[in-house]
């Protein structure tokens, strides 16, 4: 048996828990948010004239009164140590895309030699990180290091537990001293802000009073593979790109259709249940968990929460998924393609909008042609998506996610809405004038009286569809698995807030002309048939990956950038410097700032992934194909000695001889365009690596995974797919 079998089957069964302190509850309700300081904790520790200030800031948008910062630190602290922290952090989210954080010990020293445990209001409400430190695309230059980050009291602060202790992380914004955003969580608290306005004043038009707040709520499905550890961490493109850069698919990959929704193999569902348990005592709302399409493909799916909460409990889920995975021998790729030829991943976001007394404004009822109210908030959401494409494509648009969009597994590049039978109908009698029914989706029966008949949905879903409405929200499919959402939630808050403002403005002008003669109910039936006829191109509710779908959304007029660089140019344009600045989201400055950065990470990702190509096919695949070859040349001279003249062995050895050729040569060319780099400004960089390393990397890939198919298994240097795809 040789050294590669051993290691499958030690990964199939010699794996164990390395922690086993986490005790797995049975009752949800013991522990959820037990490791939040939330609005129960603060309401028991804090007195009432506090509690009230706080609640005003964090349910009613009140400014922050500076006079409690003390009252609420020292209550946050002596909750956080008898939990076990020892140490704090401003936990924040820089434009990397993860979350960052600095340590700081409670314990202060004394003037009588011992310690206390000390932390301020000023300790709350502000921190100083290095700023040059990360990406801000010009906003702080290298010898400018000063920045802050300031507590965002709407999302609460929470513990994080690891093997001999826990820290208290505290949910900031991080800013340069200049005052710019260098993070994602300020723009998306200003984008809720100015949905917030715009919503509040249609609402106000259409005489609803009872609500405070308009935000917009958003559950993110987060889709992952889970590999073990054995095969990982010998991939070394694995662990320095994230996805595999070579290996062939396996006879079997998800052809079968077996794997999606399958039972759930028990070391995946103790990670699961581990993760979830977690989750739970960080206030994290989980719900649904199921296998993927692809094999070793999952997914876990919360409910609804308010946009910044749910953007910072993606964060958090993403780090608990990777750190619980080790434990089980196990580790959790959350990149976008890391295996060809089968499934990649996304993280669906779910988009909706509530008044903060419960009433969801994309709830379209039993007659949703009389829900003017729904009608409204739809056609705008229909205006904004067509009316930037460009903003909704770039904000997905990484160099990872362009090997997932297009093809048929994922959304196209191309952005439309899928609208569904009943609410397509709806639109089609607003615009003819006749608006007097909504489609029944009926009850389906299932033929046999044993089985109960069960009411279907005016409308069917459509997986092909980029940005789908479905039954009470929009679901935009586009985004990346290993995405921040805060970007893509930006976007869709801010774009929706002037499609909102335009339609309104809309409606007050026509109930001021004709000395206020026009009704509300004609005022805004004439505002949703010219919005309608205006962006119905956008709506699309057939099947998005076929070829007639690009050809028709062209003669539509639609855009279609099928790479991230093609979409990450419109992000500086003027409409969209405008639009920011409008609704205050990011000025021109910050805005440029993104799309260098943008273009930077484009640049880093595939220099990285051209260099380690380069580096694993040299020292890795190269060596085992030349091994292979003086392997065949010694049994063909052996065998051809004993007059037995091995064809076959002559046939193979000739075949691996071509492919080591080409694979050296295709690795002479990857190697020259490494080196050039493309250009002094990231913009040429990001191009060069684009047009000439892709390609090439490309060509060493096919060599490659063509002699994977011919060599010897003991010889290949890394694990394959039907390793690390199937053994659990």
């Amino acid at each position: 048996m040789t050294t590669h079998d051993l290691d499958v089957i030690a990964a199939a069964k010699n794996w164990r828990v390395t922690d086993t302190s986490a005790a797995v509850s049975t009752n949800i309700n013991d522990i959820f948010a037990t490791d939040v300081f939330g609005l129960d904790a603060m309401r028991q520790r804090l007195s009432k004239p506090v509690w009230k200030s706080l609640i005003a800031t964090i349910e009613e948008g009140q400014g922050l009164d500076s006079a409690i910062a003390d009252i609420v630190a020292l209550a946050m602290k002596e909750w956080a140590t008898e939990k076990g922290a020892t140490h704090y952090t401003h936990w924040f989210q820089p434009l990397t895309g993860s979350t960052a954080e600095k340590h700081e010990s409670f314990v202060t020293p004394n003037s009588g030699g011992g310690a206390v445990a000390e932390f301020s209001g000023k300790d709350l409400i502000q921190g100083e990180p290095d700023a040059s430190s990360f990406p801000s695309g010009g906003l702080r230059a290298t010898f400018e290091a000063r920045g802050y980050t300031a507590w965002d009291p709407t999302s609460p602060a929470f513990i994080i537990r690891h093997s001999n202790g826990a820290t208290l992380c505290i949910p900031t914004a991080f800013a340069s001293w200049t005052g710019e955003a260098l993070d994602n969580k300020t723009p998306l608290l200003r984008s809720i802000e100015a949905l917030n306005q715009q919503a509040s004043r249609a609402l106000r038009l259409f005489g609803v009073t009872n609500f405070h707040k308009v935000f917009s709520t958003i559950g993110i499905e987060q889709e992952y593979f889970l590999i073990d550890e054995e095969f990982f961490f010998r991939r070394p493109d694995l662990m320095m790109c994230g996805r595999t850069l070579f290996g062939t698919k396996p006879p079997r990959g998800q052809e079968l259709e077996d794997h999606y929704f399958g039972s759930i193999p028990d070391r995946i569902l103790s990670f699961m249940t581990d993760a979830e348990q977690q989750l739970y005592k960080l206030g994290v709302p989980v719900k649904t968990r199921h296998n993927e399409v692809a094999p070793g493909q999952f997914e876990i799916a919360p409910i609804f929460e308010h946009c910044n909460l749910a953007a910072d409990h993606q964060q958090i889920l993403m780090q608990v998924f990777k750190n619980t995975a080790r434990r089980y021998g196990m580790v959790c790729l959350l990149h976008e393609k890391p295996f060809a030829g089968v499934n990649g991943s996304g993280k669906h976001l779910n988009w909706s909008c509530a008044t903060d007394s419960g009433i969801n404004l994309l709830e379209p009822g039993e007659t949703p042609h009389e829900n003017m109210l729904f009608l409204f908030f739809c056609a705008a959401v229909i205006k904004a998506v067509d009316t930037h494409q460009d903003l909704l494509r770039a904000s997905v648009a990484t160099a990872a996610n362009d090997h997932r969009l297009g093809a048929n597994e994922a959304p196209p590049a191309i952005i439309s809405i899928f609208l569904g039978e009943q609410l397509s109908d709806v639109f089609d009698q607003l615009e003819r004038g006749n608006l007097n029914e909504s489609k029944s989706g009926g009850l389906l029966g299932l033929g046999t009286p044993i089985l109960p008949h069960i009411p279907r949905h005016a409308g069917d879903r459509n997986r092909t569809s980029p940005f789908a409405f479905t039954g009470n929200k929009f679901e935009f499919r586009a985004v990346g698995s290993s995405q921040s959402v805060s970007f893509p939630a930006t976007i869709l808050n801010t774009i929706i807030a002037q499609a909102i403002d335009d339609m309104t403005t809309q409606i007050e002008a026509k109930l001021n002309s004709n000395s206020g003669s026009a009704s509300l109910e004609n005022a805004l039936a004439q505002t949703l048939v010219e919005t309608i006829k205006q962006h119905k191109r956008i709506v699309f509710n057939g099947d998005g990956y076929g070829h007639q779908w690009q050809l028709e959304a062209e003669h539509r007029g639609l855009l279609n950038a099928r790479t991230s660089l093609e979409a990450i140019e419109f992000i500086p344009s003027e409409k969209n410097k405008s639009l920011f600045e409008k609704y205050n989201v990011l000025t021109h400055r910050e805005l440029e700032a993104r799309h260098e950065i943008a273009l930077d990470q484009y640049f880093k990702t595939v220099n990285i992934e051209g260099e380690t190509t380069e580096w694993v096919a040299q020292t890795m695949i190269v060596p085992a194909a030349v091994s292979y070859i003086n392997e065949l040349a010694q049994t063909a001279e052996r065998t051809n000695g004993l007059g037995l003249h091995p064809r076959g062995i002559s046939d193979i050895l000739k075949e691996m001889v071509e492919l080591t050729n080409d694979l050296t040569s295709a690795l002479t060319n990857l190697r020259k365009v490494n080196n050039e780099l493309g250009g002094e400004t990231v913009h040429s960089k990001a191009f060069h690596v684009r047009d000439n390393v892709i390609p090439v990397m490309n060509e060493v890939r096919k060599s490659a995974d063509a002699i994977e198919q011919i060599i010897d298994d003991k010889n290949f240097p890394m694990p394959n797919y039907r390793e690390m795809l199937f053994v659990k």
